[in-house]
């Protein structure tokens, strides 16, 4: 192994152990130490003669990535750009009437921007491509299964962290948040991060992975073995006691969403347990039978689990929206100002990173004395602040490897990959259900995770040991 290669490893590593040490690296200092570290990676990579062979299958898939990554950062640096005034007029008559009315230096505006704070979205730009650099680096430099099974289990051994820490500073009298003091949801387990919302995304994405990687192990999806005595020689064959460590870390974590008393945590736990489940027995119905009837009923069990865990979460959302608690939480006041501004800014948005500047312009009888930063929901936020095209294009480009990593899933036999990259599929799938009522991913520690998450499941979906 070279020296490039044994940097960008370990780096990836250790970054992925800090980003959410430091309040989940939502200060300014800590987001640079992210952008920075990615930065060296990078170059890291770029000045190493020897880099790993990638995975036959990958390069089509990246192939296809690139369009949809220039276009997107392209998009980025237009909405950046000095345009004539006159040309933001008739492309974004609403950006146009903002610097009218908010630019004390609007009378003597040749150019201006599409974005209503080019500042901002440079900021956020800058911390997107950072994100992008570091599923990159995943892509082409985690290649291997032992690679693949470390930054696993530094995620888990991460996540029991995060668990047991919130759980401990339940029991003191001033908790802390690490290097903070802890100022909200003092009852609440939230780990290192402030927001316990925030908290139980970063475990949602991290039980998965470890359910995927004891599946794994244990050969839980290996089918065709026949016998009690034969099944429990296979699961053990490889030592009983890291499955067990790694269920024992899912049981923390999963205590962890509980206590930090998020209700949208909850549900989203629920789900991904439950699409776990359901995901397993849709494999075994396609790859271990083929009695009509035994497929039939498994699909059956398969259909039953995926509308009870919808029921679940419909359920518990509603509740979570109940009449006593909209007046609290003012969520749905957000949202609905939050489509008004898409209505206003439609293609174009206001600019990335811009969304707490332009809400106090439509904002109505505020209950509250906090300022809204954000609008409670990613993909509202970011059709604002992106406009349909730019968020249609960031949707688009995720949903493709999403889906690329869940096609190649469901074509292998491998038991080991098959195990892996159903853990993966299932965090994606609840980071996406956590999105509709939390800006969850426009926290740096969590965002750094999924972009983490998103490349490692497409490579674990097409993994073939060397």
């Amino acid at each position: 192994m070279t020296m490039g290669k044994t940097l960008i490893e370990y780096g990836l590593l250790a970054l992925l152990l800090w980003s959410p040490l430091p309040a989940a690296s939502v200060e300014e200092w800590s987001i640079f130490v992210v952008e920075l570290v990615v930065a060296v990676l990078a170059a890291a990579y770029v000045l190493d003669p020897a880099k790993p062979a990638l995975n036959r299958h990958l390069p089509p898939v990246l192939k296809t990535i690139r369009p949809f990554a220039a276009a997107f950062f392209g998009y980025l640096a237009l909405q950046v750009a000095p345009l004539p005034a006159v040309l933001v007029r008739l492309v974004s008559p609403a950006t146009y009437e903002f610097h009218r009315l908010y630019s004390p230096s609007f009378p003597s505006l040749k150019f201006m921007t599409l974005s209503i704070a080019p500042g901002a979205t440079a900021r956020e730009a800058l911390f997107l491509a950072s994100l992008f650099l570091l599923g990159f680096l995943v892509l082409r430099t985690v290649v291997r299964g032992r690679e693949i099974r470390a930054l696993i289990v530094v995620l888990v051994a991460s996540g029991v962290f995060q668990a047991l820490y919130g759980l401990f500073e339940l029991t003191r009298a001033a908790p802390r948040l690490l290097f903070y003091e802890k100022v909200f949801s003092l009852e609440s387990a939230t780990g290192t991060f402030v927001n316990r919302n925030h908290f139980s995304g970063y475990l949602e994405m991290i039980v998965p992975l470890a359910l995927g990687l004891a599946a794994a192990r244990m050969n839980l999806l290996t089918f065709g073995v026949k016998g009690f005595r034969e099944k429990v020689l296979l699961w053990t064959s490889k030592g009983v006691l890291p499955s067990v460590l790694l269920l024992a870390a899912v049981v923390v974590m999963s205590i962890g969403v509980v206590l930090s008393n998020s209700r949208s945590g909850v549900v989203v736990l629920a789900f991904i347990l439950f699409l776990f489940l359901g995901l397993s027995v849709y494999s075994y119905s396609r790859t271990g039978f083929r009695q009509p009837w035994v497929g039939k009923a498994v699909r059956a069990t398969f259909l039953a689990v995926a509308l009870l865990a919808v029921v679940v979460g419909i359920g518990t959302t509603l509740r979570r929206f109940a009449l006593d608690g909209l007046a609290r939480e003012d969520r749905p006041r957000y949202w609905a100002d939050t489509i008004q501004i898409i209505g206003d800014f439609p293609v174009f948005g206001t600019g990335l990173g811009t969304f707490a500047s332009a809400y106090g312009a439509y904002e109505k009888d505020s209950a509250s004395e906090l300022r809204v930063n954000h609008a409670h929901n990613d993909y509202l936020e970011a059709a604002a602040e992106l406009g349909l095209a730019g968020a249609g294009l960031l949707l688009a480009g995720i949903l493709y490897m999403a889906v690329r990593a869940f096609r190649a899933w469901r074509d292998r036999r491998n038991a080991q990959a098959r195990g892996l990259a159903l853990g993966g599929l299932v965090s994606l799938a609840g980071a996406g259900l956590h999105a509709v009522t939390d800006f969850n991913l426009r926290v740096p520690a969590n965002a750094v995770l999924f972009a983490v998450v998103l490349s490692l499941t497409l490579v674990m979906a097409h993994y073939r040991k060397s």
